[in-house]
């Protein structure tokens, strides 16, 4: 043991790693030099990284405001062949081909609801079996609607009223027995402005539209094809809408973007590595003799390559990690302050991957800058090095 408390049989840290160690000492000589190629690395990282995740973000928001729209397939009538409604019969065909799926036929209209001197338009709904598609924040939903009111959020706090009072709509007074949850996702029937009543209470015995609530979205497809060719045999009768090609075409789109937000910030690191190969020459310009007596005592090519490449590492190293620690922290700041992003939109496992993806193009993009320089260096004859 030697006094210094170190195993005498161990090596030095500067014998064991003296590349790192020679690449920190020629980086510290000009500290202003190297902040600014490094700095140059930070900017570029955080520019791949935070773009990537904003991107991310961005569809992840968007997917889940849409819900479960994915699953669904909405059939309406086709009003550019005259029709008007959706016959009974024609929901039983649907309940057939959708055989384990929900289906729900629903009657829509606008109307005018009051309560004292409060008034609002409202979109009436009459379906059966509200349970299907709504939520109840204050009250109870039946399992099946036969009598009263189920009123929006929107319209509750129009009107004032809550589960127990009544509302007036078209001359005729409702009890009502729930208040429906506010809803802030995209979804064919709005809750919100809405007031739901039973089926009864609607003169048209004909539907304007069916929901089909399928299990995926790959069932929602089959159940969308096989009610078109049924229902439109002979003639287009009624349209027949998969709302995953919307989850899809928003997709898509979200994918171009990311592409393109990442290839934004690629160009900041491409210069950020223009830049650094300017500083690994000037370096070792600078440092010609010394490389030059290195090379006279016996140090070999690659041990010079060595040197140079580490110091280039080194400055996508603490670049990199800068840059992505500044990403992380500003993707932070994205969910505290912006309302509509969620803390599963930020924390989603591929927001980690943008930010590995972007340190790792940094150190790659700094270690390519210092290629050259480095095998100019080592190819240097001593001779003419310690000429100057």
């Amino acid at each position: 043991m030697s006094a210094g408390g170190r195993p005498s049989g161990a090596p030095r840290p500067d014998v064991r790693f003296p590349a790192v160690l020679m690449a920190r000492r020629n980086l510290s000589r000009n500290r202003l030099r190297t902040a600014l190629a490094a700095l140059g690395i930070v900017i570029g990282v955080f520019a791949i990284a935070s773009l990537g995740i904003l991107g991310s973000v961005l569809e992840l928001t968007a997917t889940q405001s849409l819900g479960g729209l994915g699953d669904q397939v909405v059939v309406t009538p086709n009003g550019d062949a005259g029709e008007e409604a959706i016959e009974p019969r024609d929901v039983q065909r649907i309940e057939r081909v959708a055989a384990g799926s929900e289906v729900v036929p629903l009657i829509s209209a606008g109307a005018v609801a009051q309560r004292g001197d409060e008034r609002t338009f409202v979109t009436l709904y009459g379906l059966s079996e509200p349970r299907a598609l709504f939520e109840a924040a204050d009250g109870e939903l039946p399992a099946r609607h036969t009598r009263g009111a189920i009123v929006g959020s929107a319209v509750a706090a129009d009107l004032g009223v809550e589960a127990g009072r009544t509302v007036t709509i078209e001359g005729r007074q409702y009890r009502v027995i729930a208040v429906l949850e506010a809803a802030d996702d995209v979804a064919p029937v709005s809750p919100n402005d809405a007031i739901v009543l039973p089926e009864e209470a609607f003169v048209e015995e004909e539907y304007t539209q069916v929901i089909v609530r399928a299990d995926s979205g790959t069932e929602a497809g089959r159940i969308a094809a096989e009610i078109r060719e049924r229902l439109n045999a002979r003639e287009r009768r009624v349209d027949v809408f998969e709302l995953s090609t919307i989850v899809d075409r928003i997709g898509d789109f979200f994918a171009l973007l990311n592409s393109f937000l990442l290839a934004v910030g690629s160009i900041s690191l491409v210069v950020a590595g223009v830049s650094i190969l300017n500083v690994m020459l000037m370096s070792t310009a600078e440092r010609r003799g010394e490389i030059g007596v290195l090379r006279a005592v016996g140090v070999q090519r690659r041990d010079v390559v060595r040197i140079v490449l580490v110091e280039a590492a080194l400055l996508g190293v603490v670049g990199g990690a800068v840059g992505a620690a500044l990403a992380a922290i500003g993707t932070a700041g994205l969910y505290y302050f912006v309302a509509e992003v969620t803390l599963a939109a930020v924390l989603a496992p591929r927001n980690g991957g943008y930010l590995l993806v972007a340190f790792g193009f940094g150190v790659l993009v700094s270690l390519l800058g210092g290629l050259y320089p480095a095998w100019k260096a080592a190819n240097e004859r001593p001779v003419d090095a310690l000429r100057g």
